[in-house]
């Protein structure tokens, strides 16, 4: 996640923000189209970065500033915070269900918290400068930050909670994602790439440019299928994660920050800053919009449940953006105080 989007502070995810490797289909009538279902006033100051659901507890994580908020997904409700950082980004939770690490930007460190009472464990710096992205990988059972300013992955074994590795990147990394054997991959944004990287080894494997994409942010991924899909400026890029050839580039909207992967029905999801939630239709070649559903300007971050099939997005009123000074030449606009809202989509 870059600091220059409008409406983050500060996110991939997570991003293991999808959880694609656990989910569990459930039936559902493909050809039925997606709505909001409805629309949860959290309120609070402050921006927010990146979401993640786990759909087994019915949580929603989402990180706001020097703390994670965490909601029930059936009610909506706000169960716990876990506080005490200064500008988190994103979160990871392991495939124990124990515990769960967020990258704390602001902090340069990986903040790790018990799951079953939200408390912090222990805070491990990672080496690096602004952690942002960030992902587990089971393989190796290792946490892997991806250090945006200080363009680096540190490398964290959880059993010992110290950093094992810091790889150099060719430049700034967004969102991560992994295929559950070993291999973890993250969108470069200022090089319009995407890295491959070997957990056992701990080494860069390959280094791929993007056809038609620019500046990547979000990160999906189809394990089964082995594709990518990087999202975007009005494009989301297919690459293929063996070779990282490129197979295709769908059309989505503007301003997208996060993506989506539903493993049953083949759809990847783009959630777009112009206030549309794009639903691409990967089972043919041609990548087709399935759906474009408006959501709110702003919800360009979002998390998919694939226990439920409900997408959930972020965002909030905002009012006009300030005079651009010499300073600030793209000011963002200032967000409306006490409109968060948590959009809930599904079918």
């Amino acid at each position: 996640m870059t600091i220059s989007r409008m409406n983050r502070l500060f996110v991939i995810a997570a991003i293991a923000i999808f959880c694609p490797l656990m989910a569990v289909p459930v039936p559902r009538n493909s050809q039925q189209p997606y709505k909001i279902l409805d629309r949860w006033k959290i309120g609070g100051d402050g921006g927010w970065d990146y979401l993640l659901a786990e759909p087994p507890a019915h949580r929603l994580y989402i990180t706001r500033g020097p703390q994670v908020m965490v909601l029930d997904t059936q009610t909506g409700k706000q169960i716990g915070v876990i506080a005490g950082m200064h500008g988190t980004h994103g979160i990871a939770l392991d495939d124990a269900g124990k515990f769960g690490y967020i990258s704390d930007g602001g902090g340069n460190a990986v903040v790790v918290f018990d799951r079953a009472t939200l408390a912090t464990v222990a805070t491990i710096p990672t080496g690096g400068q602004n952690p942002d992205g960030i992902v587990f990988e089971p393989a190796t059972q290792t946490v892997w930050a991806f250090d945006g300013r200080s363009k680096d992955a540190a490398v964290i074994d959880t059993a010992t909670r110290k950093v094992v590795a810091n790889i150099p990147l060719p430049g700034k990394p967004e969102f991560p994602a992994v295929d559950g054997k070993g291999m973890v991959f993250d969108n470069i944004e200022d090089k319009s790439e995407i890295v491959r990287l070997d957990a056992h080894s701990k080494t860069l494997t390959a280094t791929w440019p993007l056809t038609g994409c620019e500046e990547p942010s979000g990160l999906a991924f189809d394990v089964a299928g082995a594709r990518l899909f990087a999202v975007c400026d009005k494009h989301m890029a297919v690459v293929d994660s063996n070779t990282g050839k490129a197979l295709g580039n769908a059309s989505i909207g503007d301003g997208p920050d996060a993506a989506g992967w539903d493993v049953n029905e083949k759809f990847a999801f783009a959630s777009c800053g112009d206030g549309n939630l794009v639903v691409i239709d990967t089972k043919k070649a041609s990548y087709p919009t399935f759906e474009t559903l408006a959501t709110q300007r702003g919800a360009r971050t979002m998390a998919y449940d694939a226990e439920t099939d409900r997408v959930y997005l972020v965002t909030a009123d905002f009012g006009p953006a300030p005079s651009p000074t010499a300073d600030n030449p793209r000011p963002r606009p200032a967000i409306v105080p006490g409109s968060f809202t948590v959009i809930v989509v599904g079918r």
